[in-house]
């Protein structure tokens, strides 16, 4: 369906109209006028950039006659957007700002289209591709969880499952292509099959963000945004490659982009393989190792009535399970039992139309997602799920009169899971859900107003399987809504607050699981009277921006009802694991980030981000009143000084200190020995990075670094490996510890 949609966009569109358009222009040094090579000129609305050239000059072809924002950015520098009519002018030049503690004016687009970060009461922060290229991690959720109120659930290098202001699972929802991912990420060891390499940056929205993605979305939402489109008549490509030394991790990416007469056409290629880690208690993790392979193709047209696009991807990751076995010495990168297969398809029909005055955009998407956990043999796997996903969603933006922007639009999914090997977790299920919504925003002199509401409905139906599943059936409906304002009190002071309200409905494993989950060690047990969660959650923000000092501080108070966890029983263990079952009950989260950004002189960065949430169930005793999995405080702080910013041969060369601090967690869930307290940690790393010009525009990047400098031993709260391994004879210690001193060196070219 996907394929036939795009092809007929594609049709319909595929001859240019007259009244297309060009923009061309130069981008300069603010200081000296210089040119600047190697800018990124990008045009969020249509998802196309180009690059400026030795001369600072850049050119677009076959845009569409109408109002585009034209967001410029370069490393060192301060991001600039600006809105640009390009039916009455084809020429816009810029000049860009060293990089300062001021905010850079970022066009963010998981709200109500693209808009500026400041324009958006929700907590927003944006990570590029520099950023994520700067950052030593095994995948992009483990990039990510340095976002001050984002962290991860892990389970060694190879899986993290997201978490945003302690809410995970079910509870956020992941966009990438367009579409919600969808991979039975009900699992503790469930992680996102996404590929790093085909990230260009990334938007994470910290609070309820029901009303553009439905159901899920209570926590917020996490968009990944692949390259877009090149210019017409252009070609670029792109290679990196990454190595870590305390895995043995090698990874490598390549990718190449072209446009010709408005088609485009992109190619993604990527690997990444790791042996066993290592740390100071456990000598080697055995079944940490991972392998994980993507390929990606999207072929497109543009012109002046807007794009059409078709992606189709692949993802295949082999992830090891460990049991708490530890090694002196294991550095094979050849899978061993037990293990898990993921293999993960995608196809996606993207197209965006501007009619009736205003936007359309559509979004259909096809899913099919196989995971197996081979425990006994290689060759049979025991646990078999596939999982078949389709998504839809349609919307129509109009700017309706002067700052009054409308969005209304229709979304959900159908799902289909069958299970095909000979063990069973959770039974098969259909799915289906859809929502209606309409959002507005206005801007007011000095004022920035948004808000809207959707109403959604569920549909979920297990099947029977011999005496381990009965079949039931259960319909879930909620509206949900928000509201939310900004005041621009001066350029350098902007204060923020929004109430909103979300929703989640109980997904197929807390309904009706019962079963062993080998990749947890825990003998699961649904509930099919669980009711689903409704929240209201107050956010309160407040930017302080200049050219020297920076400072954000994000507040929350999230009250949720029907709050559904999984904890330990009283019950006698099953088949050798635990007894988990799910329960619910009243919970109230509180908590904040808050970051500074100093710059007292030019080259020095001096930046530190504090993140806290407080997770409790409401009218508990002392057994039960936290929450689990509630991340630790943690403190993030960076010094970096810039020795080169612009030479003939390099720029943007710094070095770095940075440290990361989790303090100790002592709000856990203790009831039957769910969760254990976990001690305060500080890790110190150093890095080193630099551009180097290859000539005619080309680019090449190194990044040096090493982390855990002082080889810290040391227990995430969030890690799952904490409690697999039980007590090592050699030291008394318990659990499994997190990966030691490592070794980090990137390379990136780009042509």
């Amino acid at each position: 369906m996907a394929v036939i949609m795009t092809v007929l966009c594609l049709a319909a569109g595929a001859e240019t109209s007259p009244a297309a358009r060009t923009l061309k222009g130069y981008v300069r040094d603010a200081a000296d006028g210089s040119p600047l090579t190697g800018v990124t000129v990008y045009m969020p609305e249509i998802f196309v950039y180009a690059v400026t050239d030795t001369n600072g000059y850049y050119f677009f072809k076959s845009l569409p006659a109408r109002e585009l924002t034209v967001q410029v950015s370069m490393v060192g520098h301060r991001t600039i957007a600006r809105k640009v009519n390009v039916a009455v002018t084809d020429t816009a030049n810029f000049r860009l700002s060293e990089e300062s503690a001021r905010l850079g004016e970022v066009v963010v687009t998981g709200t109500a289209g693209s808009v500026s970060e400041r324009s958006t009461p929700l907590a927003v922060d944006h990570i590029d591709r520099a950023q994520l290229m700067a950052t030593p991690s095994t995948n992009v959720i483990d990039a990510l969880s340095r976002v001050p109120g984002m962290s991860e659930i892990t389970t060694s290098g190879g899986i993290s499952k997201p978490v945003i202001r302690g809410l995970g699972f079910n509870r956020l929802l992941v966009i990438n292509d367009g579409v919600r991912q969808e991979g039975n990420q009900w699992g503790d060891e469930h992680g996102i099959e996404i590929d790093d390499g085909s990230v260009a940056s990334a938007e994470v929205i910290k609070g309820p963000a029901s009303l553009m993605y439905g159901a899920d979305a209570m926590a917020g939402v996490i968009i990944m945004h692949d390259m877009p489109s090149v210019t017409s008549g252009t070609v670029k490509a792109d290679v990196a490659t990454q190595y870590h030394s305390n895995s043995g991790l090698f990874g490598a990416t390549a990718g190449v982009r072209g446009s010709v007469g408005g088609w485009t056409m992109d190619g993604r290629f990527s690997t990444k393989m790791a042996h066993d880690y290592k740390n100071h208690y456990d000598g080697y993790v055995v079944g940490s190792r991972f392998r994980d392979d993507a390929a990606k193709f999207s072929l497109g047209y543009g012109g002046d009535r807007g794009y059409s696009r078709l992606k189709l991807s692949y993802y295949h990751l082999t992830p090891g399970m460990p049991e708490g076995e530890r090694a002196e010495h294991s550095s094979s990168y050849s899978k061993a039992l037990p293990f898990q297969q993921v293999h993960h398809y995608k196809v996606v029909s993207d197209n965006s139309f501007y009619a009736l005055g205003g936007n359309i955009h559509a979004v259909i998407g096809y899913q099919q997602n196989r995971r197996q956990e081979y425990e006994e043999s290689a060759d049979e796997p025991g646990l078999d799920l596939m999982l078949h996903t389709l998504t839809y969603d349609a919307r129509y933006s109009v700017t309706a009169a002067r700052g009054l922007k409308l969005n209304t639009g229709v979304g959900g999914m159908w799902q289909r899971n069958v299970n095909k090997g000979s063990e069973f977790l959770i039974p098969s299920y259909a799915l289906f859900d859809a929502g209606l919504y309409v959002t507005a925003s206005y801007a007011l002199q000095g004022w920035d107003f948004s808000g809207g509401t959707r109403a959604d409905m569920r549909h979920l139906r297990g099947f029977a399987l011999e005496d381990l599943f009965t079949p039931f059936s259960r319909s879930f409906y909620s509206v949900s809504g928000a509201l939310g304002a900004i005041r621009h009190l001066s350029r350098a002071v902007d204060l923020k607050l929004n109430v909103s309200r979300g929703f989640r409905a109980p997904n197929l494993s807390e309904l009706a699981s019962n079963g062993v989950h080998e990749g947890t060690q825990q003998y699961m047990v649904g509930n099919t009277r669980l009711r689903p969660e409704n929240n209201v959650q107050v956010d309160a923000g407040c930017d302080y921006s200049t050219d020297m000092l920076g400072i954000r501080l994000s507040a929350f108070a999230n009250f949720i009802r029907h709050y559904i966890y999984s904890a330990a029983t009283a019950d006698a263990p099953r088949e050798g694991v635990p007894v988990f079952g799910y329960t619910q009950g009243n919970a109230r989260l509180l908590g904040g980030e808050l970051s500074a950004d100093f710059h007292p002189i030019e080259p020095l960065h001096i930046a530190s981000a504090f993140s806290y949430v407080n997770g409790r169930l409401l009218h508990h005793d002392a057994l039960t009143r936290y929450l689990p999995w509630m991340p630790a405080p943690r403190i993030n702080s960076e010094v970096r000084y810039t020795l080169i910013h612009h030479s003939p041969v390099l720029q943007n060369t710094y070095l770095s200190a940075s440290m990361d601090c989790y303090l100790r967690q002592n709000h856990y869930y203790k009831l039957n020995g769910t969760e254990t307290a976990t001690p305060s940690s500080t890790l110190f790393h150093l890095a080193a990075g630099t551009d180097i010009k290859a000539g005619r525009g080309h680019r090449l990047s190194l990044l040096l670094s090493l982390q855990n400098i002082f080889n810290r031993a040391w227990q995430s709260n969030m890690s799952r490996l904490k409690y697999i391994g039980g007590v090592n004879d050699s030291n008394g210690r318990t659990g499994l510890y997190n990966e030691g001193r490592n070794f980090v060196i990137k390379l990136a070219y780009n042509l």
